[in-house]
């Protein structure tokens, strides 16, 4: 098919439903707050009433949320129990900054909220110690069968001869010598080192992220290659991320990797492991037994699950984040996270911008003047730049004189129109937008475009 033939989007119709990226554009004079999924505002009350008004949500969607929220909230704080894709964020007429009250922001899609001007933002330091301590207790409790030893005893099962104690405690392991396994050495995967090493653990790790030279810092050994952790360790303890990379880290493909017989303990994210895969390998005995405070669907519960039938394990609600301290602590620095957006510059005042540089590679194109808005656009507002795609923009590209194409169909925020022409820049003033003289005159998008933003 000739592509000159291809029919060719109307202007207006690209524009139509665009959300302009109002990053920093003028804050109302007492901007709207609101907690998503939560109700207890008491901690962040005092921090923000001088400068805005903070209302609270308890939702467990978008859907739950209030016409008003949706409609003008400047701000919005959430826990983990509510998850924003684009479709939620476009919901959204007037959000410029969220903040997760914790480290884990894969409930967010942080690059969709940049492109539509939100900056996300995370409180990744309040609850490692809390974390780290859960993961050890865990790691313990595998090792040394305390929650199996509990359970025997409130059965009535008597350990008075040495037969009933093997029974009771078979599978109990000694600890010093054995090998802990962190995949992830950020915040709490050092803390969990520290922690592990005076008990005996060799401890190794994997991080393909992590810059040279930190291991000798912490005095650990570094490995390769996930595979060759996998092999290596008597414990695997997981302390990463989720992202679209490592949904289902641990499979049946991974957990085949492993020694037999091997312990594995998730505090991270419940995405990491795919549970079906875990509860065979627990019936067949390759793996003796897990601990997790994470789970693939949330809130979790044994009767619905696959590990419901599982051996050997142990599971607590989402919970090893958790003391009065780090909630307070993560609330307080939340509120002060959402002050400094209202009252500073966004993203430059904010001390934990996760998608900070999608939110300057996004701010480079657009540029965000109420006034210059023409009526001709849909109420867009009116770019610094728009840019003209020809068809060898991808060798000009090259040639550094445009931006890549990719970006254009990453973006939709940022118009590109197909043209025969030489890639052209169409500059703005402050009245409306000024198309080039260099266009083409007989080009068909040209003379559209001329249509759309003549001046009155």
């Amino acid at each position: 098919m000739d592509r000159h033939k291809v029919k060719r989007q109307r202007l207006d119709r690209i524009c139509e439903g665009i959300r302009p990226p109002i990053v920093n554009g003028p804050m109302p004079a007492r901007p709207l707050v609101a907690l998503l999924d939560g109700r207890d505002c008491t901690v962040e009350m005092p921090i923000l009433k001088d400068v805005a008004t903070v209302a609270f949500c308890d939702a467990q969607s978008t859907q739950e949320i209030h016409e008003k929220v949706l409609n003008e909230a400047v701000g919005a704080l959430m826990y983990h129990t509510i998850t924003l894709s684009r479709q939620d964020l476009e919901k959204f007429k007037a959000l410029r900054v969220i903040v997760r009250i914790g480290s884990g922001y894969d409930n967010v899609d942080i690059k969709s909220a940049a492109e539509l001007g939100i900056a996300v933002c995370n409180i990744p330091s309040s609850s490692v110690e809390e974390t780290a301590d859960s993961a050890l207790c865990h790691i313990l409790n595998l090792y040394r069968r305390v929650t199996w030893l509990h359970q025997a005893m409130r059965e009535g099962n008597r350990a008075s001869s040495m037969e009933q104690i093997r029974e009771v405690a078979g599978g109990a392991v000694r600890i010093r010598g054995e090998t802990l396994g962190i995949i992830g050495l950020g915040r709490v995967g050092q803390a969990v080192a520290l922690r592990a090493k005076p008990f005996g653990f060799n401890v190794i790790f994997y991080d393909p992220y992590l810059p040279d030279g930190v291991e000798r810092s912490l005095g650990l050994q570094r490995i390769g290659t996930l595979q060759d952790l996998l092999m290596h360790s008597d414990c695997i303890t997981l302390h990463c991320s989720l992202n679209e990379h490592n949904h289902h880290l641990i499979n049946d493909f991974t957990i085949k990797q492993m020694r037999h017989g091997c312990f594995l303990v998730n505090t991270a994210r419940g995405g990491l492991v795919d549970e079906k895969a875990l509860a065979q390998a627990l019936k067949e005995g390759r793996i003796r037994g897990t601990a997790l405070d994470v789970h693939e669907s949330e809130p979790f519960s044994f009767a619905q699950g696959p590990l419901k039938d599982a051996p050997n394990v142990i599971c607590t609600p989402h919970t090893a984040w958790y003391s009065e301290q780090a909630s307070i602590e993560s609330r307080e620095d939340a509120a002060k996270e959402i002050r400094r957006a209202i009252t500073g510059h966004i993203p430059d005042t904010l001390r934990n911008c996760v998608n900070k540089e999608y939110l300057l590679l996004a701010a480079q194109w657009p540029s965000i003047d109420p006034a210059a808005v023409h009526p001709e656009l849909n109420g867009a507002a009116a770019y610094r730049h728009y840019i003209i795609q020809c068809d060898d923009a991808n060798d000009i590209c090259r040639k550094k004189r445009c931006v890549p194409s990719a970006y254009w169909h990453r973006s939709p925020r940022h118009l590109a129109f197909s043209c025969r022409s030489l890639p052209c820049m169409l500059k703005t003033r402050g009245d409306g937008i000024v198309p080039c003289s260099i266009l083409q005159e007989g080009c068909r998008e040209t003379k559209a475009y001329h249509e759309m933003t003549s001046m009155p």
